[in-house]
């Protein structure tokens, strides 16, 4: 049995979490909290729900309990973590960013944004909008201006690169 010190987390919603002080340590926030003895009884996340710390929680742990290591294997244990737990729906996925930033976890704040990144990479403006239920509140003509504007400044940026051109 483990007998290290555990530290208790309160959600946004009144839950209680006791986690290891090794997980907890994973952000930044809660490390200068601690650090500051801001953390008498219970740390307060008033920015985080239960459902989203309890997520929060379990990749902490998860990296925590994982260790540092150039053994392949273990990287790809990690990496297919990683994977699975961003299989979230949308709304999930943009409080664990928030949660994220929040805590100052980098490396969850990493995953997270990667993701969304992820989910735009190679879709058209309508696609993007379609995904994240973005409504286009820009006029036909204003989207026509800023394909003209953007086809211009990619023109005078490849002129300027052209050999031999001056202005």
């Amino acid at each position: 049995m483990s007998t290290s010190k555990t530290i208790v987390l309160k959600s946004s919603d009144g839950e209680t979490f006791e986690v290891e002080e090794a997980v907890a340590l994973e952000s930044q926030t809660i490390k200068h909290m601690i650090e500051d003895n801001c953390a008498d009884t219970s740390i307060p996340l008033p920015n985080v729900t239960s459902k989203i710390l309890a997520k929060v929680i379990e990749y902490c742990k998860k990296h925590v309990d994982t260790p540092k290591s150039e053994d392949k294997t273990v990287d790809d244990e990690i990496k297919n973590f990683d994977a699975e737990f961003v299989k979230v729906d949308q709304a999930t996925l943009f409080d664990l960013i928030l949660a994220a930033n929040y805590l100052n976890i980098k490396s969850l704040l990493d995953l997270t944004c990667q993701t969304v990144a992820d989910m735009i990479k190679g879709k058209t403006p309508e696609e993007i909008r379609k995904t994240f239920n973005i409504k286009n509140d820009f006029t036909l003509e204003e989207e026509e201006e800023g394909i003209l504007n953007c086809s211009r400044a990619l023109w005078d940026e490849k002129l300027l690169e052209a050999p031999g051109y001056r202005i």
